[in-house]
């Protein structure tokens, strides 16, 4: 869908504005797509009378005529916005140099240039022209020069340099260049100011309603109301508000007023000039009637072989006509041309302004020497590999998710773009259409959301530590105790005379064994508890269970719970965050643990399974003999603060659930057949990463 906006401030602008509420329309109404088309006051009416837009968003004197000539129907109007409060009327303001003393009153503009913005621009021209007839003052007769920029910046711009004496254009014009910081307030002086308690914006003439959205008569009234429903709840404060720098939409308003004001100034479609008709042509022009008559019928002859070089000519037009609608079909993301031998034929203006490449430097240079040369890593990019030739050499479109490309200050720029084929009138594929966006903003949310991930994650770490404090430490006491007891008894033997070197060896070799055994425990706990380094390795899985094990020990005696571990040998190893998935695993435990403590079973066995999965994968089974889990309590299970536990966080399983699929993986729960629960995961070998 193709919406029309008059792009009375320029074409670059209007797209930066506008797009974004294109893509609030795309994420709403999922079954069309929305785009932006720039129009300035000439091209409108033709869009609409072609069928060439759907919708349009003109001013209202434009609207008028469209709504008289063809049949165009508002679904909407737009809230503008000034400091977060919205408004839907506006006006002109009338406004010469501040140091221009020979310009007091409207009166004073006699005999002076003056600027506006076009003839069919209803605040920039229309509303001022209204308000100095008022004034008994004919801008075409009065003034000593009437031009129009086309844009409002321009006529601006155009006052501010002396390059006209006053001039007009819409309300908050003026004042959204001065937040941007292009002019100064103080600069100008409004000229027949008035002054409106509810309308903050300086004004010189009445005020109007604001622009309305409207359709296009081809379109159906079901899709037009579904796009004004997707418009009226818009949120005020909606980021795609906050670009075009407005406060929603409102039901559309009463636009009589600006009927009455074309009614006032005689202008179409309420112009009472008499048409001038053929018959008055004959009657005051028939000598040159004669002689256009006798000059037609002499190029009519010429015309028939000109005719046949206007077919070829055509034929070329609607290529590059082509060519130029890939261009407009853009909504603000970088797009560039490149032909068979891999230079760079066209580009945007998005693109310029995103790498810092101007046309000059890409068109008729190759693209991937400029753009392409490097990968991230810093080693060489062969052409032969790049995406972008082999879209035209096998005719296939692309998309490549992550990519950088490079800009012309030599900094790298992260990107996704696609690449399609670009075919010529025979359907021969001449070359290929780069559309590409910077993804910097997404990647460092990515990053920071990773980073707050394992933050979270080794807060819950160490929670679980100290909830198993107390197993811990009694399982490190014990060895403790017995190293002092053979210490003790080899000084007693030695003091008393009584001990030979091989009993006092034996007694403190197994001191010795025990102060390992303390040792393992102590780094074991040390190495859980640590912050993970961001890189993934290469894991054994069953080494990771056993320091598990290990850790799980000491609450798994306390709660007379049997440990075992059925670990297939010659398991491939995964690429992963060892401390992460050693995380999930000793939630998984812990939960089984927990549950069968507080059930009457006879027998408490919490096995832990390895095996190989399907497609390259591990998995890992953590059973248990507990009580099992309900249905209904499955279904919330892995939702963040949902428990089970009387005095649970209902974090744990969630952020295993999240560890698990950041590694490409899935984790499930399931009810045995005889007693108890099963959960399992599974994550892709390192072989099967290394063949991405």
């Amino acid at each position: 869908m193709r919406i029309g906006v008059l792009s009375h401030r320029g074409d670059a602008a209007t797209l930066q504005t506008w797009s974004p509420t294109a893509d609030y329309l795309n994420a709403t109404l999922t079954d069309y797509f929305f785009e932006i088309v720039p129009l300035n006051f000439d091209q409108v009416e033709p869009a609409v009378d072609s069928g060439e837009v759907d919708f349009v968003l003109v001013n209202p004197g434009i609207y008028v005529n469209l709504e008289v000539r063809h049949r165009v129907t508002r679904i909407a109007t737009l809230n503008n916005r000034r400091n977060g409060v919205p408004y839907n009327l506006f006006g002109g303001v009338i406004f010469t140099r501040s140091e221009r003393d020979d310009i007091e009153w409207l009166s004073d503009l006699v005999g002076k240039r003056f600027m506006a913005v076009d003839r069919t621009s209803l605040g920039g021209y229309q509303m001022a022209w209204r308000e100095l007839r008022g004034q008994a003052i004919e801008p075409q007769i009065d003034f000593e020069d009437l031009s129009f920029a086309g844009t409002h910046d321009k006529v601006v711009m155009a006052v501010r340099n002396g390059e006209a004496d006053a001039g007009t254009v819409r309300t908050d014009i003026l004042e959204r260049m001065a937040r941007q910081g292009t002019i100064n307030l103080n600069e100008f002086r409004v000229l027949n100011p008035k002054q409106d308690a509810d309308f903050p914006f300086i004004h010189s003439t009445r005020l109007y309603p604001e622009w309305p959205f409207s359709k296009v008569r081809h379109i159906s009234n079901q899709l037009a109301q579904q796009v004004a429903v997707a418009l009226l709840k818009m949120p005020a404060d909606h980021p795609a508000a906050d670009k075009g720098d407005y406060s929603g939409w409102t039901i559309p308003l009463d636009y009589q007023p600006v009927h009455d004001l074309f009614k006032e100034l005689k202008l179409a479609p309420y112009d009472e000039t008499s048409r001038f008709t053929l018959l008055d042509v004959l009657r005051y022009y028939w000598k040159w009637v004669v002689v256009g008559t006798i000059v037609a019928l002499a190029l009519l002859f010429m015309s028939s072989w000109v005719w046949q070089l206007n077919r070829e000519l055509k034929k070329a037009q609607r290529f590059l006509e082509h060519k130029h609608d890939l261009i407009l079909n853009s909504v603000g993301d970088g797009i560039y041309g490149v032909n068979l031998e891999g230079n760079s034929t066209f580009v945007n203006r998005a693109m310029e302004r995103i790498t810092g490449w101007s046309a000059e430097d890409l068109i008729g240079h190759n693209q991937h020497e400029l753009l392409h040369h490097t990968r991230a890593d810093g080693s060489a990019f062969p052409g032969i590999e790049c995406p972008v030739y082999h879209t035209f050499r096998d005719d296939m479109p692309r998309f490549v998710a992550e990519d950088i490309f490079w800009c012309k200050d030599g900094q790298s720029l992260p990107v996704e773009y696609s690449s399609t084929p670009i075919k010529d009138t025979h359907g021969a594929t001449v070359g290929a259409v780069v559309v590409f966006r910077d993804i910097t903003e997404r990647k460092e949310a990515a990053e920071e959301l990773r980073q707050h991930q394992a933050e979270f994650a080794h807060i819950a770490r160490v929670s679980t530590m100290g909830e198993m404090a107390s197993g811990i430490a009694h399982e490190i006491n014990q060895p403790l105790a017995a190293i002092a007891n053979y210490t003790r008894a080899s000084i007693r033997m030695l003091e008393s005379g009584k001990g030979d070197i091989e009993q006092i060896t034996e007694i403190m070799t197994r001191a010795a064994n025990q102060a390992d055994r303390a040792g393992e425990i102590i780094r074991q706990l040390r190495n859980f508890i640590r912050k993970e380094t961001p890189e993934r390795s290469r894991v054994d899985i069953n080494n990771l269970v056993r320091e598990v094990a290990v850790l799980i020990g000491p609450e798994a005696n306390k709660s007379r719970v049997t440990i075992d571990l059925n670990l297939q040998s010659e398991l491939p190893p995964v690429h992963a965050h060892a401390i992460q998935v050693e995380q999930v695993a000793l939630n998984l435990a812990r939960n089984a643990i927990e549950a069968m403590a507080e059930s009457d079973a006879s027998t408490r066995q919490l096995t832990i399974t390895t095996a190989p999965g399907d497609d390259k994968t591990l998995s890992v089974k953590v059973s248990d003999t507990g009580p099992g889990i309900t249905a209904e309590a499955q279904e919330q299970l892995f939702d963040q603060f949902f428990t089970t536990k009387p005095r649970g966080m209902g974090l744990g399983l969630s952020i295993s659930r999240g560890i698990i699929e950041a590694h490409e993986g899935r984790l499930w729960v399931e009810t045995n057949v005889a007693a108890g629960t099963t959960f399992s995961f599974i994550l892709p070998t390192a072989e099967s990463e290394e063949t991405l």
